[in-house]
């Protein structure tokens, strides 16, 4: 126990006594009674229950949303802190045969994770016993982020917040605190419990005494009906082929026979139940892969150094299944189903390709996949066209949860479920050439620590429709649509329709302002394209609900424009509606507003102050309700404040 590393790192506020038990389960999606978010987010064969609503003998931590600690981490911004020999405990609320617990335990003292015991039992069933790790947890320091606690600045020549200054052009030198900004604290664990309990069991999740971890922190249960294995009659087994399902032998050259052979044939190549350890990547191509299950067929590898660098800069290999590049044609007709990819990522090198799924995938489907531990779950390099993700989960990635990545074309996600990235959740990102006609719909990303939950980087004709963003950690928001990262422009028209956003609106480190749950940021050009923002929700914002921002070298020379929100309901704003700091203009009808934390609009435009007001005009509508977008301040009223106070909102309620 002396061995794990107790940081200053609590609930990031005040850890309170373990709550009232509770009269039966707590059912939540992303941390809300889901009467808030009908319709909205991805449809799932699981069941969420926080554990601050559970029984406990352990401590509620939180609510709390600063960076760099546990609570500002959690689902819901709250956890169960326990110490060994303390549990919590969920109801079923439904009848279950498989888990998924959501945790954290400390690093070792020098980096690079522990283990430890979680006893786990179900009414009165035998204990079980899930071996927890950190070992994919605990990054620490600036971009792109170390395993090392000790280590020192690895950029001293940026500024950071911390001292308000460049370290190595500062006399005296700061004291920079160790950790360093310690951070990605989370990882989940599934578990197959043997057997079908029934609604109004207990599952009891217990640190035991004499375990390696001095606290156990538990956020979440998710918990489900897993059917029975998947049979595909008449397929090509890839055990005919030399694979092992035991997971002791390596089954690449296993699987790259068994690829070709299934393609020559055409027929559907199946993986059955077991483990098995593929170390590098899988080349597919007018091909069929489908397992008996997420749960019961896993493809895991672990990370392999490089004897040279790859010609696209990877140092490392691991495990995943990859289109041809766009250069060689790309790959077409792939269709991946039913199985789980665990990598074995640990640290961030944004050249190496150790993603689950990567290439480019033309007019292909990838259905009910898990993917954990890799980098990047799905990372697209286009251009290609008519590629379908559906019903996938991404959990616990270092950096992207999935990127379209230039020219991605037709393309959609959908139904997919998305937790605890290490960048944004779900990104299209036009560099170079131009995304197009691109669909994300009914998804939910939650608690990605780095960056966005949706981002949109350029592009034309695309759609952020239906889904649900909840908890962004810092430096971005529920949705970003951003000019930046040599993005090419945006045109056309961009739809983000009936998407719900929670707990929004965090923290910006690099600005040390507030953002807004969805966020505008023009940096390398202007935007003026056709934005229609139409039928969102955006609940219990920590700082504003909406921001439109250019950066301070750039402000003079560009601007944001033609946007337009409609039929919006705003539920609590730590502190404005709209924050404006760009020249552009936006109109507003039928946007209501409760809760609101301080002047409905925040407008220093181009910070020049000049006598004909703000260089960010609104236009008003009609039907805005809830004061917040006042006469006064139309058309462009300078109301700056450049950080205003924050005032915590109350819990969203039914409108």
């Amino acid at each position: 126990m002396a061995s794990a590393v107790a940081l200053a790192v609590p609930g990031g506020s005040a850890a309170v006594a373990a709550g009232p038990a509770v009269a039966g389960p707590v059912v939540t999606r992303a941390g809300l009674d889901p009467a808030l978010v009908a319709d909205r987010g991805a449809t799932v064969d699981f069941v969420e229950q926080e554990a601050e609503h559970a029984r406990t003998t352990g401590t509620v931590i939180g609510p709390g949303r600063t960076a760099y600690t546990l609570a500002g981490e959690a689902s819901g911004r709250r956890a169960v802190r326990l110490s060994p020999g303390q549990y919590v405990e969920f109801t079923l609320p439904a009848a279950a045969n498989a888990i998924t617990v959501r945790y954290s335990i400390p690093d070792a003292p020098g980096g690079g994770g522990i283990t430890a015991p979680l006893r786990v039992t179900v009414g009165r069933a035998a204990a079980r016993t899930m071996t927890l790790t950190s070992q994919y947890a605990w990054l620490y320091n600036q971009y792109p982020f170390t395993n090392d606690p000790d280590a020192g600045l690895l950029h001293p020549d940026w500024w950071i917040t911390e001292c308000a200054c460049v370290p190595a052009a500062t006399t005296p030198a700061p004291t920079i605190a160790k950790p360093f900004r310690p951070h990605h604290f989370y990882d989940e664990q599934r578990l197959l419990l043997g057997r079908t309990y029934q609604a109004g069991e207990v599952v009891r999740l217990t640190a035991p005494i004499g375990g390696a971890a001095a606290w156990t922190v538990i956020d979440l249960l998710d918990s489900q009906l897993v059917g029975p294995p998947r049979v595909v009659p008449g397929a090509v087994n890839v055990l005919a082929f030399g694979a092992d399902p035991t997971g002791r032998r390596e089954s690449a050259d296993a699987f790259d026979r068994a690829v070709a052979y299934a393609r020559r044939a055409h027929r559907t190549l199946y993986l059955p139940p077991g483990t098995y350890q593929v170390n590098r990547h899988v080349i597919v191509d007018d091909v069929t892969i489908v397992g008996a299950g997420s749960w019961y067929t896993t493809v895991r590898g672990r990370a392999v150094a490089l004897d040279t660098p790859a010609p696209d800069g990877s140092v490392h290999t691991g495990v995943g299944f990859y289109g041809r590049d766009a250069a060689d044609g790309g790959s077409g007709n792939i269709h991946l189903a039913d199985f789980a990819i665990e990598g074995d990522v640990r640290e961030r090198i944004d050249t190496d390709q150790v993603n689950a799924i990567g290439g480019a995938l033309n007019h292909s489907i990838i259905d009910g996949l898990y993917l954990h531990h890799t980098k990047v779950g799905m990372w697209f390099d286009g251009p290609m066209t008519d590629l379908r993700v559906t019903r996938t989960v991404i959990a616990d990635q270092i950096a992207d949860g999935l990127n379209f990545h230039t020219g991605v074309t037709h393309s959609s996600v959908s139904h997919t479920f998305v937790r605890n990235t290490g960048d944004d959740g779900l990104a299209m990102w036009s560099e170079g050439t131009g995304n197009a006609h691109n669909t994300f719909d009914h998804n939910t990303v939650q608690s990605p620590v780095l960056a966005n939950g949706i981002a949109v980087y350029g592009g034309a004709d695309n759609t952020i429709s239906a889904n649900l963003v909840a908890d962004p950690v810092r430096e971005g928001s529920a949705i970003q649509v951003g000019s930046r990262f040599g993005a090419e422009p945006f045109n056309g028209r961009l739809w983000i329709t009936d998407n719900t956003t929670v707990r929004a609106g965090g923290y910006e480190l690099n600005w040390d302002i507030g953002l807004g749950a969805i966020w505008f940021y023009a940096l390398d050009r202007s935007i003026d394209a056709d934005i229609q923002v139409v039928g969102d929700a955006f609940l219990d914002n920590t700082y504003n609900a909406i921001m439109l921002v250019s950066d301070w070298p750039v402000k003079d020379t560009v601007s944001i424009s033609n946007v337009h929100f409609r039929d919006i309901r705003i539920d609590g704003t730590g502190t404005s509606v709209v924050s404006a700091r760009t020249a552009g203009s936006a109109s507003f009808a039928d946007v209501d507003a409760r809760n609101v934390g301080a002047v409905g609009v925040n407008n220093c435009g181009s910070f020049h102050f000049t006598p004909a007001g703000s260089e960010f005009h609104l236009t008003d509508l009609g039907g805005n309700d809830g004061g917040w977008l006042a006469p006064w301040l139309l058309p462009n009223t300078i109301t700056c404040d450049d950080r205003p106070p924050v005032v915590p909102p109350p819990a969203p309620t039914p409108w």
